[in-house]
């Protein structure tokens, strides 16, 4: 949704801990739509970044072991919900990562639209040079799109605004330097894993219990969860300073 909670009937100062809750945000008379839809407010809540965006790093940073991006962008703005919050409702991103051991240099792009007629959606894709995965719900699907060894010829190219006599030379020079089998672009079948059933949001739970009960240790830890949350939180900074983000993801510092 868009963040548009239902507010009570008896929303007063004295039903609600209203100084605790603007403590180190500007004073202020109580506002009951602040405080029961404050994910609406910059002083109080971080935007569709700091709720959405971080979700799909942290997906993306368990999957490539990554720390991180080093430059991030983002642009916005309120195109729909104008009912008095002050952050945008339709926010796209773009995230720059580095080479690491664990991976190659990639740009991540993320896009959050509170005015979609289409309804929400939520999903990873990873695009690589011979297809796509997408990582969507409790599903992994892998579609391959692989390019044959020959570059190919004609088509879109200028080829056939050439004279007739110099089509049939380049086209001759390339069936001589290919074989058939160098034009074919292999095929693979799509490949699809559902997980069992089950309560991740249980497992989700329990290994945190475990965590703090015992000790056990935690894949997504307090270094883990800031850097996935600091990018997102920079994609607010680039959208409200109109600026490019620089990040050091191993100090976790602006740079």
């Amino acid at each position: 949704g868009a963040w548009q909670y239902t507010i009570p009937s008896d929303a007063s100062p004295e039903s609600v801990d209203w100084d605790a809750f603007i403590m180190g945000a500007e004073k202020g008379n109580f506002d009951a739509t602040k405080f029961f839809r404050w994910r609406n407010y910059r002083e109080f809540g971080t935007g569709v970044a700091g709720d959405l965006f971080v979700h799909l790093l942290s997906s993306i940073h368990v999957i490539l072991d990554s720390n991180g991006p080093n430059k991030i962008f983002s642009s916005g703005q309120l195109s729909y919900w104008k009912d008095g919050r002050n952050v945008p409702d339709v926010l796209a991103a773009i995230m720059e990562y580095p080479e690491t051991s664990n991976h190659p240099e990639f740009q991540l792009t993320l896009r959050v639209n509170f005015a979609s007629g289409k309804g929400p959606t939520n999903f990873v894709r990873l695009i690589g040079d011979e297809g796509v995965m997408e990582v969507a719900g409790d599903s992994v699907t892998i579609n391959h799109s692989i390019m044959s060894e020959a570059p190919g010829i004609g088509g879109w190219d200028s080829l056939d605004t050439f004279t007739e006599s110099m089509q049939k030379e380049l086209i001759d020079e390339y069936n001589n330097k290919y074989s058939e089998e160098q034009k074919k672009r292999p095929l693979k079948n799509p490949i699809k894993y559902v997980a069992e059933d089950q309560d991740k949001h249980k497992d989700h739970f329990i290994n945190f219990f475990e965590g703090v009960r015992n000790g056990t240790p935690v894949i997504e830890g307090p270094e883990f969860g800031f850097r996935a949350c600091a990018p997102c939180l920079l994609c607010n900074d680039s959208y409200f300073d109109q600026k490019i983000m620089n990040w050091d993801p191993i100090a976790m510092k602006l740079t």
